[in-house]
């Protein structure tokens, strides 16, 4: 293959799946190892994409967010195993906090106890929890249409009056170096009350939001516990079993 055909596929891929590994890199184009590090300096030096540990990734506006619609479809086996799993640790009568994204939705069907009070900035998930008869507290505030997530001074107002036995939170980015992003702020400012509020931590987010960085910073790794599908390699779960509590579920 040709260096410019290969450096298109790589691309192709990227778009697509927003983060590849250097192994499926390699195993897609039939190059080695060696030769895709180099076609990826040189694709970062045209700026067309952005290099990662463990590999690359589609260069993202950090203040751009896909709409929940646009979300809820994309890696739904890897978000219901890491929300099912989410789910089991909800013991009864806990207080909790669930944050609104398409992979805390997911926990709402696998939730095993009803004795609880959970609050919300999810309209949607206040909607679900209700149909179940559980006991949900939703949060004031603006409604951002793109997430069906309230935020803003009422969101924040009400929060504080809580504390939490767990908070799970879906999150955007998670990066060695720059730790938990989303790319709204006031987004981020009910994500962080969340975590001062609670007592155990929780972040569901799929393989592909690792080494990716949004706009603003909601936290770092050694927070949370950061609940993951199998679709890290070796040396990325390694790098990051070392900054973060990583619990890895089969998809």
């Amino acid at each position: 293959m040709l260096t410019p055909e290969r450096h298109q596929l790589i691309l192709s891929m990227l778009k697509e799946k927003g983060v590849a590994r250097i192994q499926e890199l390699v195993e897609q184009t039939g190059a080695s190892e060696s030769t895709v590090r180099r076609d990826l300096i040189e694709l970062e030096e045209k700026r067309l994409v952005k290099r990662v540990h463990g590999g690359a990734a589609w260069p993202q506006n950090k203040i751009e967010e896909p709409s929940i619609q646009e979300k809820s479809v994309k890696y739904a086996q890897q978000k219901i195993a890491i929300a099912r799993y989410a789910a089991s640790l909800i013991e009864e009568h806990d207080s909790i906090f669930i944050d609104a994204g398409t992979t805390t939705s997911q926990m709402l069907p696998f939730i095993p106890h009803d004795q609880i009070v959970v609050v919300t900035n999810g309209v949607d998930i206040a909607l679900e929890l209700s149909k179940r008869k559980i006991k949900t507290i939703l949060l004031g505030g603006e409604l951002k249409a793109a997430t069906l997530s309230l935020v803003g001074p009422d969101a924040l107002k009400t929060i504080s009056q809580y504390r939490f036995d767990k908070c799970f939170l879906g999150m955007n980015g998670v990066d060695g170096e720059h730790g938990l992003t989303t790319p709204d702020p006031d987004e981020a400012y009910v994500k962080q009350l969340a975590l001062q509020y609670s007592d155990a931590r929780y972040v569901l987010c799929d393989s592909t939001k690792f080494s990716r960085v949004t706009f603003a910073k909601v936290g770092e790794l050694d927070q949370v516990t950061v609940i993951t599908d199998d679709g890290l390699d070796a040396e990325q779960n390694s790098y990051y079993a070392i900054r973060t509590q990583l619990k890895v579920v089969k998809a």
